[in-house]
């Protein structure tokens, strides 16, 4: 019998039969090596080398008509960190491809030159689908309010995806203008946009608020009226509960009543945390 001090021989692997046994039996050659040394990186896929370049010979490399996909594509990256006004407009041209669009668009967003604005408006009418819906988010992230004009236009687009991602960069703008856009568009956009739309005017009535705390109170009211997106609806509230009573002048708003309020201790409703 055996005792639990012994131990049965480990099994062959799988498939190997005889010959894998035997491999085993012969020495620990294989088992005893070191690890298999890296793959080396093809040199047509070594960004390192690129990655090392300054910010003139990564524009060249861009301008040459002659450099790969993968070529550009790192270069843009690397531009994002690096790049000046002089790399705005190979960057720009590339806003219509579509594969290298979306690098573009990285190396074009962290950069303080104000060309680049100029660029992503510039390219605004002339991208369809996807390509306008990437140029609109970065106008978004930059905050550039001189586009206002051209994505309150496209809030009314018949493509969603554009309609949808000009709304929601008009809410990152913000400001009294993107305010009115958003609220006229509250009563006029259908779903799927119209809960882009509230979440675009949240964040707008949120940025408002520093600063024109009666505008943002009034987009606030209107975030609170019950045929609004469920989230929307109960942050807006939230909001309005603690924010006091109305300022002289400002709209009213009605506070929520019932047992659901009375009974409310997550402080949610701007009445304070009941510990």
């Amino acid at each position: 019998m055996q005792t639990p001090a012994q131990t049965q021989p480990a099994p062959a692997a799988p498939g190997r039969g005889e010959a894998g046994r035997g491999g085993a039996a012969q020495g620990g050659a294989a088992q005893t090596a070191g690890p298999r040394p890296a793959p080396k990186v093809p040199p047509e896929f070594d960004a390192l080398p690129i990655w090392k370049m300054e910010a003139a010979k990564l524009v060249a490399l861009l301008k040459d008509p002659n450099s790969t996909l993968f070529q550009k594509a790192i270069a843009c990256k690397k531009l994002s960190i690096s790049g000046g006004r002089e790399a705005v407009p190979p960057m720009a041209a590339l806003l219509s491809h579509p594969q290298l669009a979306c690098y573009a668009r990285f190396g074009m967003e962290p950069n303080p030159d104000p060309s680049v604005d100029d660029a992503f408006r510039a390219a605004l009418p002339k991208l369809k689908g996807r390509l306008q819906v990437g140029v609109i988010h970065s106008i978004g992230f930059r905050k550039d309010a001189k586009a206002l004009d051209a994505l309150t236009k496209l809030m009314s687009d018949s493509n969603p995806e554009v309609a949808g991602a000009a709304a929601a960069s008009v809410g990152m703008i913000g400001g009294l203008q993107a305010a009115k856009a958003l609220q006229s568009g509250l009563k006029t956009v259908k779903p799927p946009v119209f809960p882009v739309v509230a979440r675009a005017c949240l964040l707008c009535a949120e940025g408002l608020m520093p600063a024109n705390r009666a505008r943002a109170l009034e987009l606030y009211t209107d975030l609170s009226a019950t045929g609004m997106p469920g989230p929307v609806r109960l942050a807006a509230l939230r909001v309005l509960n603690a924010a006091g009573p109305a300022p002289p002048g400002a709209r009213k708003w009605p506070a929520p009543t019932g047992a659901a309020a009375d009974a409310d201790t997550s402080g949610f409703l701007g009445r304070g945390r009941q510990n």
